[in-house]
């Protein structure tokens, strides 16, 4: 059952969904990296504005599930617009910022690239396709990439649990 925070800004009730903190594990890999699997942490808040806050990290994992070292971060703001569509701003520490757009359909969001950009440092980053989605009581992610002369393809994906909050499951299952 979601509950609506009262001074939740209207606009941002089609995203209600995400509000909180999500704990899990994904993959990764690319052409240019070994795949591994990985810890993530993201939160989504809000401030009563138009927007939600949105912040992630994540760190490797060893084949135990032990933290082995700190990976990407990101933090941005997550800005829904009339009839569905919705503007992300995502920057990162490695030297890149994104503008994304798309589209909230129910407890899904869809979004693309619109504009990537980097610091002369920065890996290069030209495009990518992000899709998130409520199912069974649990934030998945995944994120498709355009990068280092790479066709945009798959690199990251993971399943978050809710932080905080017990969910029932098939079976039985918590």
């Amino acid at each position: 059952m979601l509950t609506i925070p009262a001074d939740l800004h209207p606009d941002c009730v089609p995203l209600a969904w995400l509000l909180g903190s999500w704990i899990g594990v994904g993959v990764v890999g690319y052409p240019t990296i070994d795949d591994r699997r990985f810890g993530q942490e993201v939160t989504f808040a809000h401030s009563g504005k138009p927007v939600l806050e949105y912040s992630s990290r994540s760190w490797l994992l060893d084949d135990d599930g032990n933290r082995v070292s700190v990976s990407a971060q990101e933090q941005g703001y997550w800005r829904p617009q009339p009839d569905g569509e919705i503007e992300v701003l995502l920057a990162h520490p490695t030297g890149f910022a994104e503008v994304w757009v798309g589209r909230v359909d129910g407890p899904r969001v869809e979004l693309v690239t619109d504009v990537v950009a980097r610091t002369k440092t920065a890996k290069e980053v030209t495009a990518g396709h992000r899709l998130y989605g409520l199912v069974d009581g649990d934030l998945l992610w995944a994120y498709d990439m355009a990068a280092q002369g790479q066709p945009l393809q798959s690199h990251l994906s993971a399943r978050l649990e809710a932080v905080g909050q017990r969910k029932s499951r098939p079976n039985g299952q918590t």
